[in-house]
């Protein structure tokens, strides 16, 4: 009797359970899609192995039990080729074409690759511009630069319906994960690089985005919106995005990265322009040389014997630490400049030829490369 009533109490937990929307299953973007089939596509063809095998443990325990007298028994038997061609053959063609589904999957969903098309049958048209929006996780919220358009936002992400997204993804601090179900899959956010995500979303709504890595105290609030909306809902988005009081300059950033939980939505009107590329260099604060100037200089072979006297004089008369007999010091160093670019905003076409396995092409130099290595030229000091 008790037995039963413990089940009872349980009927009501499972009333809960089917009130919850399976967003990976369900999603509302072409790619996130892709990704469901992909795996529910494998775990039917992994089933074709294990149904058959769990029914045949079963029966084989029951035919061979040690009250039926009627089974035939054989201790001698050793071998049968039938059996081997069944046991191996079986489990080997769905390990083939669970390996091609992972190779196609592995470059047709690849998180960089620009999309082909927007929706099943609908290709991306030619001159469809990406909507290039800059993620940056902080501890503990998300904060989101329209570089196209000139504004920010905390915790929420707005995008327009059947409109390609290209997402430049990094962190402040800690390693987080940007996850959004609806519109692709999970990514890293790493300080100091750069991911890249491309997605899509197919209908009107809301859903939720968060980080699926811990980072700290406030990991649990680490939530945000994303609303998909028309194009002119979208600008009327865009419009009083821009009414707001605040614009994100650099002090304003390194006030906002400070720890803090549960952010409100928030707006900047305007955005400093090289302001992400300054927090994915490290170096918004004043005076603070970025990686990729460091980077640089050690390409070229870094700052040789000048390189140990790089620590300045402070202004108020207090010094830092000078190493050597004397008390020179490298005073200036030609930094790269920051070249910001949208060429991506034309998204390229894919070539949709059958994939060989023959690897990436070999990038070409881009403009920024070019004008770094006019302008930085050999490392001098004095």
């Amino acid at each position: 009797m008790k037995f039963r009533l413990r089940h009872l109490a349980a009927l009501p937990l499972v009333a809960l359970l089917s009130g919850c929307d399976m967003v990976v299953l369900n999603p509302a973007g072409d790619v996130a899609a892709q990704q469901r089939d992909l795996l529910v596509t494998s775990t039917w063809l992994m089933l074709l192995i294990i149904v058959p095998v769990m029914v045949l443990i079963v029966l084989f325990a029951w035919r061979y039990r040690h009250s039926n007298r009627e089974a035939r028994y054989e201790p001698d038997w050793h071998h049968s080729m039938r059996l081997e061609l069944v046991i191996w053959s079986a489990p080997l063609l769905i390990i083939i074409c669970l390996g091609a589904l992972t190779w196609l999957g592995s470059h047709l969903l690849d998180p960089y690759r620009p999309l082909d098309r927007i929706a099943p049958g609908k290709e991306v048209p030619e001159d469809a511009r990406a909507l290039q929006v800059e993620v940056v996780a902080l501890d503990w919220k998300w904060l989101f630069i329209y570089p196209q358009y000139g504004i920010a936002t905390v915790n929420e992400m707005a995008v327009p319906v059947n409109q390609p997204l290209s997402l430049r993804i990094t962190a402040s601090s800690v390693m987080n994960a940007f996850y959004v179900p609806h519109l692709a899959g999970m990514i890293y956010a790493m300080p100091r690089m750069e991911t890249r995500l491309h997605g899509v979303l197919n209908a009107p709504g809301e859903s939720e985005g968060f980080s699926t890595n811990y980072s700290g105290a406030g990991f649990s609030g680490m939530k945000f919106k994303v609303r998909s909306v028309e194009d002119a809902e979208f600008q009327r988005w865009i419009g009083m995005a821009r009414m707001a009081q605040q614009s994100l300059t650099r002090d304003a950033y390194l006030q906002l990265a400070k720890p803090s939980e549960r952010e409100p939505v928030r707006y900047f009107s305007t955005v400093d322009k090289q302001l992400y590329d300054l927090i994915v260099g490290m170096c918004v604060e004043p005076g603070k040389m970025c990686a990729h100037d460091m980077m640089a200089i050690d390409e070229r072979g870094g700052l040789g014997m000048g390189g140990i006297y790089n620590v300045a004089r402070r202004s108020d008369g207090q010094p830092r630490a000078v190493f050597g007999p004397d008390q020179s010091h490298v005073i200036g160093i030609c930094a790269a400049p920051i070249v910001r670019t949208f060429e991506d905003d034309l998204l390229p076409q894919v070539d949709r030829s059958p994939l060989r396995g023959a690897g990436l092409p070999r990038p070409a130099p881009s403009r920024s490369d070019s004008l770094l290595a006019e302008t930085l030229g050999p490392a001098s000091s004095r």
